[in-house]
């Protein structure tokens, strides 16, 4: 971020229009906590680095939905080697969007919101904003709380972004009507697009350990890029010992554990058990990296 970003997200701080403010009448600070947020969203979302992010998340539908339409247009048949509702999107379009969010939540999802959080406060004091941040009337932790709500954030709009697209070309690519869960039973398309949009939201909610994680990595070190190949690093080691059977005893404590849990959505009736860990392991996740994050970054030494 650029000196004169910086400037403009502090409301002109060290300038006379913000003596002037100061002398002001102190707004309500929920006032100044939505301000900081939506100039932190904004900021954010209009970075090229987070609209190519976001094309790249787009672009996996498309090329599933292709993939699969070319294949059953030559005769082929989908392969079992993914989720179990794969071999339907010929038949329904809309098990294109689980399809699509199975297939990136292992990797594309959390490494985009790993370079997001990784690159939250390292970028700035790399960038060296962060000291004009804090010049505004936030404070630490109300700016670290800032960065994390636009992470999440973040997390929420990157999967919309995934199930919109994957949608849309389902609905082009193949028929929509009743949905047939793994169960067997079927249920109406109403039900089914409803399906849809909750399992969008606990994939996002899925991904708030990681945006946690790569938060507290960002406090410890002024360099984003560092923060960033950190975070990922992290995640995919993670991801690694999540595959190992010696291991067996702690992956169920391992945050990436329970992520395609949200397939059980997809039974009739639901089966909640392994949504349910996984919703509490990321709030704990969250709380714990959370906490280390604000630790670290309020007695963190701002030189930038």
């Amino acid at each position: 971020m650029s000196q004169a970003e910086a400037t403009q997200r502090t409301g002109g701080a060290g300038t006379p229009e913000a003596a002037q403010d100061r002398t002001a009448p102190r707004r309500p600070r929920l006032w100044w906590t939505l301000g900081l947020f939506r100039s932190e969203v904004t900021t954010t979302f209009r970075r090229w680095r987070t609209l190519s992010l976001l094309a790249v998340l787009a672009a996996v539908p498309i090329l599933i939905g292709i993939a699969v339409k070319l294949n059953t247009d030559d005769g082929g048949s989908v392969g079992g080697g993914g989720p179990a509702f794969l071999t339907q999107i010929t038949n329904n379009g809309l098990f294109l969007v689980f399809a699509a969010l199975a297939v990136t939540l292992p990797v594309f999802l959390p490494m985009t919101v790993g370079v997001i959080a990784g690159d939250s406060v390292a970028g700035e004091a790399g960038g060296g904003t962060l000291r004009y941040l804090l010049v505004a009337p936030a404070g630490r932790t109300r700016l670290l709380l800032v960065k994390y709500a636009t992470t999440v954030t973040f997390c929420l709009v990157a999967t919309l972004v995934v199930a919109v697209s994957a949608l849309v070309v389902g609905s082009l690519l193949f028929p929509l009507g009743e949905v047939t869960t793994i169960s067997g039973t079927r249920i109406s398309f109403g039900e089914g697009l409803a399906r849809a949009l909750l399992v969008a939201m606990v994939v996002a909610v899925s991904l708030v350990g990681v945006a946690a994680l790569g938060l507290f990595v960002s406090t410890l070190t002024n360099s984003g890029i560092a923060a960033m190949a950190a975070t990922v690093g992290l995640l995919i080691t993670v991801q690694i010992l999540d595959t190992i059977p010696q291991l067996h005893a702690i992956q169920p404590y391992l945050f990436s554990h329970y992520w395609l849990s949200f397939t059980d959505l997809l039974r009739e009736p639901v089966y909640w058990d392994e949504i349910l860990k996984n919703l509490g392991l990321q709030a704990l996740y969250a709380a714990v990296f959370g906490s280390a994050a604000w630790a670290r970054f309020t007695v963190k030494d701002i030189t930038a």
